[in-house]
């Protein structure tokens, strides 16, 4: 069954024309891993940032800022390394950049690690979550609070943007096959630190 998701995934990527986001003075890059695990039901990670530094105690992706002439391919695996301990994975492919309004241009990195935990690293990780990949797809999800998308996730897991734009361009896209394109969405003002 995960060999097949992941052909599944890969098939829909390979058909998606993923969008770069133009080079523009003072933007900075960073890059995610929507890294899909192996467990009794295909799941994704969701970590909650430590409660310290930048977007404290926020949901997000495995990932971060990009180091001085690193690919965003190799900076979110060395971020999801660092964060989760999840290491040998498999890129399947990337999504759109998001740019934020705090100045990053976020690259999404989709790729399968087989059958792993991950392991916060307590300096940079309050928590990691696994979101089976159905809830994805569950009525309700994504919805809308005027004009903020939020993608509610589990019993206390509520994502905004970024990464829940993220999240529900990968659930369109990868996992439905379907074009959806989400340059566009809100983040809410408290995301922007």
């Amino acid at each position: 069954m995960f060999e097949a998701l992941e052909a599944e995934v890969r098939a829909n990527l390979d058909g998606f024309e993923r969008r770069a986001a133009p080079p523009a003075e003072g933007l900075r890059g960073a890059a995610v891993t929507v890294c899909v695990l192996e467990g009794r039901e295909p799941y994704l990670i969701l970590i909650k940032r430590a409660p310290r530094g930048r977007n404290a105690g926020q949901w997000a992706l495995p990932g971060g800022r990009l180091d001085d002439g690193e690919e965003p391919v190799r900076g979110a695996l060395r971020e999801l390394a660092e964060e989760t301990g999840i290491t040998g994975v498999r890129v399947a492919g990337l999504l759109d950049d998001f740019v934020t309004d705090s100045g990053f241009v976020i690259t999404p990195v989709v790729a399968f690690g087989g059958d792993q935990r991950a392991v916060p690293d307590p300096r940079e990780v309050a928590s990691v979550h696994e979101v089976p990949l159905d809830r994805l797809l569950a009525p309700g999800v994504p919805r809308w609070r005027g004009p903020l998308l939020q993608m509610p996730l589990g019993p206390a897991i509520l994502v905004h943007a970024p990464t829940g734009a993220i999240l529900w361009q990968f659930a369109e896209v990868c996992l439905r096959g379907r074009e959806l394109r989400v340059f566009d969405v809100a983040q809410p003002t408290w995301t922007r630190r």
